[in-house]
């Protein structure tokens, strides 16, 4: 043990000094971020329950669209502001008190665990959530898929091949030849003339139509490709920009969540030092 000289006396440095220790708090940051997880399930079942509620599968009745993803955006936001702020003041109220330590300290100290409390509570809806977000986008993604392998229906190749007379009746290998013409025409987009010239021809002998009746058939089903292919696109593009606009939003929300954390997390301290 070192000694320090002072006006040639020897003294031991004092033994019994407090031990440096952690200014968090974790048994409140923990308290408060299972909290604040808790608040977020209940609000976001809640939110479930309201949404789908709203939505009718009857035409001009419940909320539309447009209006169902404001309102989901808008839920998330709340969402995470109540359950930020709860956990935020939870920590703050349960923490320890630092006792000898500047207000500023205290004041920083505080707005600290609020984030901190966030983080973790984040951290744990997301790993809670994440198997569902899975499982979900690959619903989704399946569902893209077989859309883009058959976007024109059954139906749509029934009616193409329905005879209106006398007729060959079509086989499965005309269908499937039919069904990847549709495909081609999707990658390519447009439908080459000798395929249209084929499908005239196989109307034709099907249907027992003639030739300018088969082609008017054809050119019907070939509008009705391009239709398919057009909603498609239109489709894929607004789940684009809707995917992007829910990014920014929970962004956006997150964000606001770690400030309104820290701020109640400091407000949750103010008050439990006055109170002791």
């Amino acid at each position: 043990m070192e000694e320090v000289i002072i006006s040639g006396a020897s003294l031991a440095p004092d033994s019994r000094a407090p031990a440096a220790k952690s200014a968090a708090s974790w048994p409140s940051i923990i308290a408060g971020a299972f909290v604040a997880a808790a608040a977020s399930l209940i609000l976001v079942a809640l939110g479930s329950g309201l949404g789908f509620a709203s939505i009718s599968p009857w035409p001009n009745h419940g909320a539309s669209i447009t209006a169902f993803a404001i309102t989901t955006a808008i839920w998330l936001i709340v969402t995470q502001w109540i359950s930020a702020a709860l956990g935020g003041y939870i920590a703050g109220r349960l923490r320890t008190r630092w006792i000898g330590t500047h207000t500023h300290e205290v004041f920083f100290r505080d707005t600290a665990h609020g984030l901190v409390t966030w983080a973790v509570a984040t951290i744990l809806v997301a790993a809670i959530a994440a198997g569902s977000f899975m499982s979900a986008a690959g619903t989704a993604g399946r569902a893209v898929a077989d859309a883009a392998k058959s976007p024109v229906s059954e139906y749509t190749i029934d009616k193409l091949f329905r005879p209106s007379g006398s007729g060959a009746p079509v086989n499965n290998e005309t269908r499937l030849e039919t069904a990847h013409i549709v495909a081609n025409a999707l990658v390519t987009g447009s439908v080459p003339d000798a395929d249209r010239a084929y499908l005239v021809e196989q109307v034709s002998a099907r249907t027992g139509m003639s030739q300018a009746y088969a082609q008017a058939r054809v050119d019907s089903f070939i509008a009705s490709v391009n239709e398919a292919q057009a909603k498609l696109k239109t489709d894929a593009d607004a789940a684009r920009k809707a995917a992007a606009q829910a990014s920014i939003y929970l962004a956006l929300s997150l964000l606001m969540g770690a400030f309104i954390a820290s701020v109640a997390a400091a407000l949750g301290g103010r008050i439990r030092d006055e109170h002791i």
